[in-house]
């Protein structure tokens, strides 16, 4: 395989190179470091580089499961969450550096089944807390399309890989749209799936109280279908599970969607102005939706209050859970200094939250899935940009704040208005890359559907790219 070709795959293509014969497993690897060591030093996506594991990996599974989708695909892990025994997963986190994980999480042990081949872990905000990626600890991670721009976050470094052509698919998660951001601000498929549809095995049931997903970033609808096939489903001592799926979801790409009903909105649900960029974004693929002959009307969901404030309790608490629990795991005690000042104020403010005040904020959610729930049956999905604003330039954000509200007041209500919703409603939601701005940066757009409901996301999501088609558009810094 020549240098120029390999990014010009996706996962399921290169995974069909090594069946064929064409290629190895132990090529696409070294294919996948070349590329990592000629764009790394610039993008800062991958912060704790497992080549030599990965050369390990390749050799074993060139002799492995030949059925297996993604056999010998170079792959990428996200440092919050998706253990990896004997690899430090340190959530960007300082207090957490260098700890090896003791066991594989579930969802690697299935990235393991399905053949793919992990070289590195990739870099993140410190606890996935912000939605750009500029940790203390590593540095910022750099977006492909503009260098000077945010990749968005917390799955900022997996989307940055990707987005580059170093690696066609990457771990990701999200807990208020962390992959669906990412993916927006790389130009990739983002999809969250709904809630539990992946588990968080061996060892937790959920995280902030069912708040994060977790899934991968793609450059392909497909690519994140097969990986959902090969992730998805519940295992022992789960606390609950996602609705059971009627078929592969990689045959739902292929399969017409029929005539949906569609609702876009060009506001946030406060009613306030979004970025004329976003705007136009949304029209556009609303005209396009109607062009396939779906039913598209303006609407939005009937939320009788603001889910901001429970939303940030629940994620305080969340956070509060997390730092004490990486106290617990190292036997050290955590202080101010441990941490950056906006974690640490989050935190602080965590740990004042009473129980009552934590349960409800939880019946305030449910109440807006309740609202939701009901939106949806006049409607099989919503469209919205998926960020308020394009990539915001890194540095607007400082992690040296010591006011949360200042920053995330601002954010949730003008950056970031559309994807804590889906991550409080357990719903499915996919951004995809159909818009860019005249600079050049990508715009993406988030459909979000029923609870369960991946399915018609897919379809749908397939009928735009072929209709719609952005596997010609190339970043700066590109393979």
């Amino acid at each position: 395989m020549s240098i120029s070709s390999y990014s010009d795959y996706d996962g399921l293509g290169l995974a069909e190179l090594v069946r064929q014969g064409e290629v190895t497993p132990a090529e696409l690897a070294e294919e996948a470091i070349t590329r990592a060591e000629r764009h790394n030093p610039t993008l800062n996506a991958i912060v704790h580089p497992m080549y030599d594991e990965g050369r390990k990996t390749a050799a074993r599974v060139a002799d492995g499961n030949g059925a297996a989708p993604f056999r010998g695909v170079p792959f990428l892990l996200k440092d919050i969450l998706g253990n990896y025994a004997g690899v430090p997963t340190n959530s960007a986190c300082a207090f957490m550096q260098g700890k090896p994980a003791s066991h594989d999480d579930t969802l690697v042990t299935r990235f393991k089944a399905a053949g793919l081949v992990t070289l590195g872990k990739t870099n993140a905000p410190e606890c996935g807390i912000l939605p750009t990626t500029e940790p203390l600890l590593y540095g910022p991670a750099r977006n492909p399309w503009n260098i000077e721009h945010s990749t968005g976050g917390s799955s900022g470094g997996s989307a940055a890989a990707v987005g580059a052509g170093i690696v066609p698919i990457a771990h990701a998660n999200d807990g208020g749209g962390s992959i669906r951001i990412p993916a927006s601000c790389c130009g990739l498929v983002g999809m969250k799936p709904t809630r539990a549809r992946n588990p968080l095995g061996p060892t937790l049931g959920d995280i902030m109280h069912g708040l994060v997903a977790e899934h991968v970033v793609t450059r392909t609808v497909r690519d994140s279908a097969a990986v959902l096939d090969c992730t998805h489903g519940s295992e022992p001592g789960d606390p609950y599970c996602a609705p059971p799926v009627v078929r592969p979801f990689l045959e739902e790409v292929s399969t017409s969607p029929g005539r949906l009903r569609i609702a876009f909105s060009r506001t946030t649900l406060a009613g306030e102005a979004l970025d004329p960029a976003c705007v136009a974004a949304v029209e556009a693929t609303a005209r396009l939706c109607e062009e396939l002959g779906h039913i598209v009307e303006e609407a939005a969901p009937p939320l009788g209050a603001s889910t901001q404030e429970p939303f940030l309790t629940i994620w305080c608490a969340g956070l509060a859970f997390t730092v004490d629990a990486f106290a617990f795991l190292s036997g050290r005690t955590a202080t101010g200094d441990d941490f950056e000042p906006l974690t640490w104020a989050l935190y602080e403010r965590g740990q004042s939250i009473t129980a009552s005040q934590y349960q409800l904020a939880i019946a305030m959610l449910q109440i807006a899935g309740r609202q939701v729930g009901q939106f949806h049956e006049s409607y099989d999905c919503w469209l919205t940009p998926t960020l308020g604003a394009p990539p915001i330039k890194n540095g607007v954000i400082d992690v040296r704040v010591r006011d949360p509200f200042t920053v995330f007041g601002a954010l949730l209500q003008n950056y970031v208005p559309f994807t804590p919703l889906q991550n409080a409603t357990g719903q499915p939601a996919v951004s995809l890359p159909l818009h860019w701005t005249d600079d050049g940066l990508p715009v993406g757009v988030m459909f979000t559907g029923r609870f369960g409901d991946e399915a018609t996301l897919y379809r749908l999501a397939g009928q735009l790219e072929q209709a719609r088609p952005w596997h010609g558009r190339r970043p700066s810094v590109w393979s």
